[in-house]
């Protein structure tokens, strides 16, 4: 009786630790005491038997975060516990990998063209003050004009040329800021050195009867009458060694083929006014500009306009040089 009561209770224990996987105590038949039998059984919802340290654990722990949304295994996750049992969540296809690219930063503008502040036909100071320049470094040799002609486009040109900027003749701004870097501000006779610069206002003095009124100010003589002016011409005067003089003089003899025996040198339209010194043209002054200088004499580089003014003008006739 005491076996089979033995045996009954065993049974019971059996079928808790079945139901409850906890442990049970078996009884030491040959001592009579109790012995921990431990008893694993856990079932999986499919009906697999765990094993091992993760013999608790479902194999339906997705370790990946996969989902079940859907029995088709259309879920968004990967993880190892899906319902179609292929370990991934794309209903039995291979997982894709969604690959994101980022979109190419838009393209720089590119930068404007260099602005053009002169080009050929313009007329002005500014255009002085390029040509002035263009001399300095020796890429114009006539003028200035102040007239954008196409001596100053072909200058223009080869300076831009050498430097590795487009060939295009017109001045731009990034063309006029190397030609700044690379010269100096032109003075008054650079800008003027060929002529075209304003008469001076005359001098009081030549306000009555027939005068020559020469400005050494701005380098101008003005043919007047009774305070008119007929014309007006550019002039130079002598270097600081051989000075012209000032004051007020009159014209004491005319030699219209006048050669020079003190320098050697021809003195066409000769106005002679105070010793040796003369209002006269002079090819060096037409070639060279304010560049030279006489050696006292009153020189004019405009021979047309000499040549009607020698005809006009009478000895005896008056001349004021002045400031």
């Amino acid at each position: 009786m005491r076996i089979r009561g033995m045996r009954r209770s065993v049974a019971v224990l059996a079928a808790l630790v079945a139901v409850g996987g906890c442990t049970a105590q078996s009884v030491d038949m040959e001592n009579g005491r109790h012995q921990p039998i431990r008893i694993d059984i856990t079932a999986t919802p499919d009906g697999a038997t765990g094993s091992g340290e993760n013999g608790g654990k479902a194999s339906t722990d997705q370790k990946g975060g996969g989902s079940e949304k859907s029995d088709n295994g259309d879920g968004d996750g990967s993880g190892s516990g899906s319902r179609n049992g292929n370990g991934n969540g794309n209903g039995g296809k291979p997982p894709t990998t969604s690959t994101t690219s980022t979109p190419s930063p838009p393209p720089l503008p590119s930068a404007p063209p260099p602005q053009v502040l002169w080009h050929r036909g313009d007329k002005g100071l500014g255009i002085r003050e390029i040509q002035a320049r263009l001399r300095q470094v020796a890429w114009l040799f006539d003028g200035p004009t102040g007239v954008y002609d196409d001596l100053t486009v072909q200058a223009v040109k080869g300076f831009q040329g050498k430097r590795g900027l487009p060939r295009t003749g017109a001045t731009d701004s990034v063309t006029w800021a190397r030609l700044l870097g690379m010269t100096r501000e032109p003075t008054k006779w650079e800008l003027y050195a060929f002529g075209g610069q304003p008469a001076a206002q005359p001098d009081p003095r030549c306000m009555t009867g027939r005068v020559l009124c020469i400005s050494k100010t701005s380098r101008t003589l003005r043919w007047m009458i009774d305070g008119r002016t007929l014309s007006t011409v550019e002039v130079r005067f002598g270097s600081e060694y051989t000075p012209t003089r000032e004051g007020v003089f009159s014209v004491s003899f005319k030699s219209r083929h006048h050669w020079s025996t003190l320098y050697d040198t021809p003195m066409p339209y000769a106005m002679f006014f105070s010793g040796g010194q003369a209002v006269h043209y002079s090819s060096d002054f037409a070639a060279r500009g304010y560049y030279g200088a006489s050696h006292g004499c009153v020189n004019v580089r405009d021979e047309a306009k000499i040549a009607e003014l020698f005809a006009q003008v009478r000895t005896g006739d008056k001349v004021v040089v002045y400031w």
